[in-house]
């Protein structure tokens, strides 16, 4: 991807309190909904400030976004919007572990993106965010009758009471 939205920040440029508004183009709404095997994007933007402590960048913002995804019964499209709030931390790579060293992450790790010391990747870290912030189970409208056409079962029908109630049913009969 090539653009502002997409563009690798150097770290010598980004300064603290800096405030950046984010705004993909067709070009780059096109190449994100491929990587996110979605059919279209049709908006995608984020308002950032950034915070920088040596070799640590924080990046808190908004995250807004209007897609269409694939309905996982019927194929569908399904409308999607995401309005989010973000806070991601960009710290360089850290030493390479031993094969046999076990690395724990906490809470506070999921939202750390490394960095190879001369920039971040702003616009690939906001696409993964909003990768994780779609539906991953998207239904249109539609999928209800499909699922019963299918001869699909709900969560009710298949519950183990339900289940003992039809057995009851058919014992009483």
């Amino acid at each position: 991807m090539t653009g502002p939205f997409a563009h690798h920040l150097r770290l010598d440029q980004a300064r603290d309190g800096e405030r950046l508004d984010l705004v993909a183009d067709e070009e780059e709404r096109a190449a994100i909904a491929k990587r996110l095997d979605v059919p279209r994007i049709d908006r995608f933007e984020a308002h950032v400030c950034l915070e920088r402590t040596g070799d640590v960048v924080r990046a808190r913002g908004r995250l807004l976004a209007s897609l269409d995804q694939n309905c996982v019964v019927t194929g569908e499209p399904v409308a999607a919007h995401v309005d989010e709030p973000f806070a991601l931390t960009f710290v360089p790579e850290p030493p390479v572990a031993r094969p046999d060293e076990e690395v724990e992450l906490g809470a506070a790790d999921l939202d750390v993106v490394f960095h190879d010391g001369s920039a971040i990747d702003l616009g690939g870290a906001l696409a993964d965010t909003l990768a994780l912030s779609l539906d991953p189970y998207p239904r249109s409208a539609g999928a209800d009758a499909a699922l019963r056409e299918a001869g699909v079962l709900t969560q009710e029908q298949a519950s183990p009471f339900a289940v003992l109630a039809s057995l009851k049913k058919s014992s009483e009969s």
